[in-house]
């Protein structure tokens, strides 16, 4: 999809280039048609990358309903902590890598 927005781009720069346009007016429309089909491609673009991510979203959550692992895993990690005790909250200040996360 990004391969023929990226071809279709260079295409409409090349046409744009050669045309010798005689009326200004008429080069107008076809600038404001050219910039309504490009946004109009872009915005289906972005349709099109939510609606995909959304089915492998829907897909990869109902792949097994039946699974709980989460839960045990969850269980485990909260066994004999607190996750709202001073020091796992100071812990949790001092990772790098969450710090990195959060762009800080």
């Amino acid at each position: 999809m990004f391969k023929k927005l990226v071809k279709q781009l260079r295409e409409d720069k090349v046409v744009n280039s050669d045309n010798r346009v005689t009326s200004p007016i008429e080069s107008l429309k076809n600038q404001a048609k050219i910039n309504f089909l490009k946004n109009l491609s872009k915005h289906a673009l972005n349709m099109y990358e939510r609606k995909t991510d959304i089915n492998n979203f829907t897909r990869l959550v109902l792949s097994d309903p039946e699974n709980t692992s989460h839960n045990q895993i969850v269980d485990e990690l909260f066994a004999g902590k607190n996750p709202l005790s001073d020091e796992a909250l100071f812990d949790l200040s001092e990772n790098k890598r969450f710090l990195d996360d959060l762009g800080l």
